[in-house]
């Protein structure tokens, strides 16, 4: 057959740059369409430079013999959670036109925004149609998804395709069915470790930064969500793994409540475009943090007890019917403040942390009431809204508590408009600059606020 082609494959492959061993087509129709100018090898590892995550460090690779090449092989170590990529693998990306299908997106939401939300949808809109980069600083809680949906409409009503990831898998199923809501005729894929939806290519995708690996040149818009958030901060690789996604003129939107000195350096310096949102949707301030000494705290829990004002200050929310959460430093202090609540709260307690796998199903419990009090670790920092909720840190002096982390607890409280206020309660056995930072950053939020009419006290 002269100059085959599969639609199947040119579908499956768009966008992305694949490992052999990830496509489920025969090797024969693979090297026919390669032979055929659709496809294009790319090394997968060449003189110590990984092509799919950029790794560059000598340490991070390493070598075996090969049974494909008959050789010493090298492969990269830093990736290889998403398969095995070495110097004879190739990676394999689509060569041919483009699949374009401009069909009807409609947004269907009746929702209004606040005066600093339009400031910033407008500004989304425009940096999409103008295919350029721009830094949304938004408070939490100013409902900053509700802000990208004309922007996201858009792009789709091009044809265009349109990324929003987020380095927590927790925010991608958050963010999933609200926008399968407002974009209720658009096929979405999410993605996450072990998604079913990982051979889906669709016009609107929702993924954790991790999946950003496994495109290339794919995504005319990438919309990156908290992006001061831990892995993708501190992870050279993912940062490289969303350029690689985005086309070569694509717009790139960045959105953090807690944006990163460089990235504020970049705005003073006039190298990235950027909009303020200092208010919440609802127009009241952000809850202040309260510090408060509780003394030695681990050497009490290691006697079975929590310090008496972190006990009171509980019990006084409990009664009054509302939930808690609270913020310890690690799992084995989740483990005993958990099991010391419990003697007295039973069941209404729960801890989660980020190897629980019943994590989901408790925070749903949570959410229905059906758990009053939920202890837990940073990793539900973001992306989880429960109204009415009250936010303590036990051991607030501890290192794992950063500024980012701390305004962003901070942030699940007074989060819905029924319940603007709450309480936040940063028990300590010390000040620390993260501490005073966290607090300052939320005064200036609420001052500027206040300043530019963004409030309603």
């Amino acid at each position: 057959m002269k100059n085959p082609y599969s639609k199947d494959l040119h579908q499956f492959l768009t966008g992305k740059r694949l490992l052999p061993d990830e496509l489920p087509f025969t090797n024969d129709l693979i090297l026919l369409h390669h032979q055929n100018g659709y496809l294009h090898f790319h090394h997968g590892v060449k003189d110590f430079n990984c092509n799919r995550c950029g790794n560059k460090d000598r340490e991070l690779f390493a070598s075996f013999h090969c049974a494909r090449c008959q050789k010493e092989c090298a492969y990269c170590r830093k990736c290889i959670q998403m398969g095995r990529v070495s110097e004879c693998t190739p990676l394999i990306s689509w060569n041919g036109t483009k699949l374009i299908s401009i069909t009807n997106h409609p947004l269907k939401w009746n929702g209004s925004l606040s005066k600093g939300q339009q400031l910033a949808s407008d500004r989304v809109e425009k940096a999409v149609q103008e295919r350029t980069s721009l830094l949304i600083w938004a408070v939490c809680g100013a409902g900053k998804t509700e802000v990208l949906f004309k922007g996201i409409e858009a792009a789709l009503l091009k044809g265009q395709r349109v990324c929003i990831a987020t380095p927590r898998t927790d925010v991608v199923l958050e963010l999933a069915p609200r926008l399968q809501q407002v974009f209720p005729q658009t096929d979405i894929a999410v993605l996450f470790g072990g998604s079913e939806d990982r051979t889906k290519n669709t016009p609107l995708t929702i993924a954790t930064t991790h999946q950003l690996l496994r495109y290339y040149r794919a995504f005319d818009t990438i919309i990156i969500d908290e992006v001061d958030a831990f892995p993708y901060s501190m992870e050279p690789m993912l940062q490289y793994a969303a350029n690689a996604a985005r086309t070569e003129d694509g717009a790139i939107v960045y959105l953090s409540a807690t944006p990163s000195k460089e990235m504020r350096r970049d705005v003073r310096l006039k190298k990235l475009d950027s909009v303020v949102i200092p208010a919440r949707y609802h127009g009241k301030p952000l809850p202040v943090p309260q510090f408060e000494w509780c003394g030695k705290w681990r050497a009490k829990l290691g006697k079975g007890r929590v310090p008496i004002n972190v006990k009171l200050w509980i019990k006084q929310y409990f009664n009054e019917g509302k939930p808690i959460f609270l913020f310890v430093p690690d799992i084995d202090l989740l483990e005993k403040v958990v099991g010391i609540l419990q003697e007295s709260y039973g069941e209404e307690v729960a801890g989660v942390h980020s190897k629980d796998k019943e994590r989901k199903e408790k925070v749903a419990r949570f959410r229905e009431c059906k758990v009053k009090i939920l202890v837990t670790t940073t990793i539900l920092e973001r992306g989880v809204t429960v109204p009415n909720v009250q936010v303590g840190v036990l051991g607030a002096e501890d290192g794992i508590f950063t500024e980012s982390a701390l305004v962003q607890i901070a942030g699940r409280a007074g989060r819905n408009a029924k319940f603007p206020s709450g309480d936040v309660r940063f028990f300590h056995y010390g000040k620390t600059g993260e501490m005073n930072r966290a607090r300052d950053s939320i005064r200036r939020m609420n001052y500027r606020a206040k300043q530019g009419g963004f409030l309603n006290e």
